[in-house]
């Protein structure tokens, strides 16, 4: 079992950055590859960006790529989503998820409102 904790969301103007950190299960999250979801409303659910295990490799959406990055820190059983250049257009709830032994878990999710 694997459980994550997302938090950092809130209110932002355009063009502005957030940091959404996830903290994940000690124990499984080494071992785990993460990532992040949204879904604004009205839409469906999309991956925003994902990393290996080891962090080594990394992948985005094409519409946030050169905006966000995505990270992790094995020590501390987190990865961070960090936004950057924020549009209203990536309002949304952001879920982080881990995929542990082939198993994918799910946050609460954190909102996130970028206003024009």
């Amino acid at each position: 079992q694997v459980q994550l904790v997302e938090s950092g969301g809130g209110l932002v103007q355009a063009g502005g950055s957030l940091r959404l950190p996830c903290s994940a299960s000690r124990g499984t999250f080494a071992f785990s590859a993460m990532g992040w979801y949204r879904r604004a409303p009205g839409k469906q659910r999309e991956l925003v960006a994902g990393i290996t295990r080891s962090g080594g490799s990394t992948n985005f959406a094409d519409s946030v790529k050169g905006r966000f990055t995505i990270s992790r820190d094995n020590a501390w059983s987190t990865v961070y989503l960090q936004m950057n250049s924020l549009k209203p257009e990536d309002t949304a709830v952001y879920y982080c998820t881990a995929r542990y032994l082939s198993v994918d878990y799910w946050g609460q999710g954190t909102q996130v409102t970028v206003s024009s």
